[in-house]
């Protein structure tokens, strides 16, 4: 078998550019559309054989210590393997599976959106910058300076695919490869785009303007389709995702669609009654509270939640009402309570079956 090397006509410590420029000469010399002659074709798959293994560095290392390369069999008396399985596994053949496209659609991106809570009951606007990739604007995503085009590669004009017959164990056999020249494409970019280095795209921070439905809640993800890092070479753009991270709030926390609160109020307050005004998320909100209300008790509010994500309407407003009892008293309030503790003839504190409140539930705030 000749050597590899001689095959190429390139000293044993060429480069690997220096490989593909000797197997590109030689390749547009044999290829079987330029050169139909027998021999031309027999010099054609010696020379695309030198060129596999000495354009991979495992097979190169391997066949410069004495091996053959290419899996360890002459080319000329069984062929590659590879080749062999690619062709009745699909994928390779006679027939020619077309050149690679450039363009791919670009990365789907994801951004976590902080929120407060009254902006939840509404739904807001944002508009947010992301770092991103974006079309590039010199070459507008052709990856070539303006002014210039991809060019046909001459090694498979333009198939992205290199064609050739091998002999086997089966018989002979086509199998069919991506170009190395072009990788596939079909094309080359003689004159690459200087701002984006032929990728068609550069990273550059951009606002996306946003609309945040009300309702949501922490962890809900919103898409937005098309909105993601643009493509290689002009492709589409990927999707951005939005996950949702409603802020803790000192005051309200939320049950669902509804709002959770708590309402401190005197000892005389709940005795005799009265009628208060507290502000909530949207605006005041008058809360009538009747004489003898006791500690846990809830006071809901219609239509003062948060707004359905799905759906009509609102959530509630539900207010747990908390009892303060005074800690200090001077001598003239104590005689006064003392005195309506005689009045009334209140009874001796006893024992009841122990009872998980509904106003202990509502004082574990929301975390988000």
């Amino acid at each position: 078998m000749a050597d590899h090397y001689e095959v190429l006509g390139v000293a044993r410590d060429a480069t690997t550019d220096e490989i593909k420029k000797a197997y590109r000469r030689l390749a547009r010399q044999l290829h079987p559309d330029v050169n139909p002659g027998a021999d031309a074709s027999e010099r054609f798959k010696s020379v695309t054989h030198a060129y596999d293994v000495l354009s991979d560095a495992k097979q190169r290392q391997q066949y410069d210590r004495g091996g053959q390369g290419g899996g360890g069999f002459d080319n000329g008396q069984f062929g590659n393997f590879g080749d062999i399985f690619e062709t009745f596994f699909g994928g390779g053949g006679g027939g020619s599976r077309g050149p690679r496209s450039r363009r791919e659609r670009g990365q789907d991106a994801l951004l976590r959106v902080e929120l407060d809570l009254d902006e939840v009951i509404f739904g807001t606007h944002r508009d947010i910058e992301v770092d991103t990739a974006v079309v590039c604007g010199t070459c507008s995503g052709t990856c070539c300076q303006p002014g210039t085009a991809p060019v046909t590669c001459d090694i498979c004009h333009g198939t992205g695919n290199i064609q050739r017959a091998v002999r086997s164990l089966l018989g002979n056999v086509m199998t069919s490869s991506p170009c190395g020249s072009c990788r596939g494409y079909g094309t080359i970019i003689a004159t690459p785009c200087v701002t984006c280095q032929g990728q068609g795209r550069v990273r550059a921070r951009r606002k996306v303007p946003i609309d945040i439905p009300a309702g949501v809640d922490t962890g809900l993800r919103l898409q937005m389709p098309g909105s993601g890092e643009a493509g290689p070479a002009g492709g589409p753009n990927g999707d951005l995702y939005l996950e949702m991270k409603v802020r803790h709030h000192d005051v309200f926390s939320r049950d669902g669609d509804d709002l959770l609160c708590t309402l401190d109020i005197p000892m005389t307050t709940a005795i005799l009654g009265t009628t208060t005004t507290v502000a909530a998320l949207d605006g005041d909100i008058e809360v009538q509270l009747r004489p003898g209300v006791q500690s846990g008790e809830i006071l809901t509010i219609k239509d003062r939640g948060v707004t359905k994500l799905r759906g009509n309407g609102r959530g509630d407003l539900r207010i747990g009402v908390q009892v303060l009892t005074p800690t200090k008293l001077d001598h003239k309030e104590r005689e006064l309570i003392e005195a309506f503790a005689a009045r009334h003839k209140v009874p001796a504190p006893s024992l009841s079956h122990f009872q998980q409140g509904l106003f202990a539930k509502l004082r574990d705030r929301f975390l988000g």
